[in-house]
């Protein structure tokens, strides 16, 4: 005979003893970053990275929540053009790796972008009201956010597609028999339902690209992982060095998810 879950299984949230252990062992390790000269010399190096991780992560994840946005609405359009051109930029950024992308934007896209700037400005530049950019003058860090934000559109266009068509459609229909414009609809009716069953998979996305900052150390931009590599590769302690960067990641993700997961709770409570 089948055991049957228990409706209170789904409600009825666990004490979070996974956070006690969790909590236990950062305090230890804490105590070892103060105690320890080495662990804490090299605490003192990586945190330094802490910054620049935290402006690629939120700059990038802020403009691809907004081209992702844009993307889904292309692809929700009555246009069947529009259709195929979100479809068709969406397919094609979800198959690159983040890596390859890294490496395709910094050396190829950069070049690209700065000779098409450069053409568009050259009547500015014969008449002497502008001066041409160089490549070098886009940072590595900058060109890092563009393809974390281009690569991340695409899976965000995907969340807010299924959040807006989890809306059900006879409330669309009835907004429409109100006289509501489009606008309003979207703003009214589907959005304010959507947003509960988009935000947890984008939480989760916004998690995943603190992890994936750490890929923009490839291109030797001085975030957490880069400050890891340059002193790990200076000093040869590779146990101390990146269990310090292992342990700065874990209190970034861990609090970034515990807020996130209270912010779900706050959303469904209203």
């Amino acid at each position: 005979m089948a055991l049957r879950p228990s409706p209170d299984r789904y409600v009825k949230d666990d004490y979070p003893w996974w956070l006690v252990a969790l909590v236990a062992i950062g305090l230890v390790l804490a105590a070892v970053i103060v105690t320890n000269d080495i662990y804490a010399q090299v605490f003192r190096t990586v945190v330094n990275g802490v910054g620049i991780t935290v402006f690629v992560t939120l700059v990038a994840f802020v403009l691809a929540t907004v081209l992702g946005l844009g993307i889904c609405l292309l692809g929700m359009a009555d246009s069947q053009v529009l259709r195929q051109i979100a479809r068709f930029y969406i397919e094609i950024i979800r198959g690159i790796p983040i890596l390859v992308l890294l490496f395709y934007v910094a050396f190829v896209g950069a070049p690209a972008l700065v000779a098409a700037y450069n053409f568009l400005i050259s009547p500015l530049v014969t008449s002497g009201m502008a001066e041409p950019i160089l490549v070098r003058d886009l940072s590595l860090m900058w060109r890092a956010v563009i393809a974390l934000t281009i690569g991340y559109s695409s899976f965000i266009a995907e969340i807010f597609r299924a959040g807006f068509q989890s809306v059900d459609i006879g409330q669309i229909e009835a907004a429409k028999a109100l006289g509501l414009s489009r606008y309003r609809r979207f703003r009214s009716v589907v959005f304010p339902q959507a947003i509960r069953v988009i935000f947890p998979p984008l939480s989760n996305d916004f998690v995943s690209m603190v992890k994936d900052s750490s890929l923009v150390s490839v291109l030797g931009v001085a975030d957490i992982t880069q400050m890891g590599k340059v002193y790990a590769a200076g000093s040869f302690r590779f146990f101390e060095t990146y269990s310090i960067v292992t342990y700065i990641y874990l209190i970034l993700t861990i609090g970034l998810s515990l807020a996130l997961r209270r912010t779900e709770k706050w959303m469904k409570s209203r």
